[in-house]
């Protein structure tokens, strides 16, 4: 499974979560996630690199249109 559907996944499944403990503690996760990016930039490699494989992605139609990614967004109630 790629990162975009890991994340659509992990998205979809937090959406049905009900438990406030449960949000609270993946929101400090995120937060934290958020704090260390910060701290620790990548580096101009990575950086060319992820651009690279998204400029990739795109001429190999491996994409998703926002759109779209909505439209599926709309049908996970």
């Amino acid at each position: 499974m790629d990162l975009q559907t890991r994340k659509i996944v992990f998205v979809q499944e937090f959406l049905k979560l009900q438990s406030e403990k449960a949000i609270s503690h993946l929101e400090s996760v995120l937060k934290k996630e958020k704090d260390e990016a910060v701290r620790n930039p990548m580096s101009v490699e990575d950086y060319h690199y992820r651009i690279n494989q998204s400029i990739d992605n795109s001429k190999n139609d491996q994409v998703t249109e926002s759109g779209d990614l909505l439209s599926e967004i709309e049908k996970w109630s």
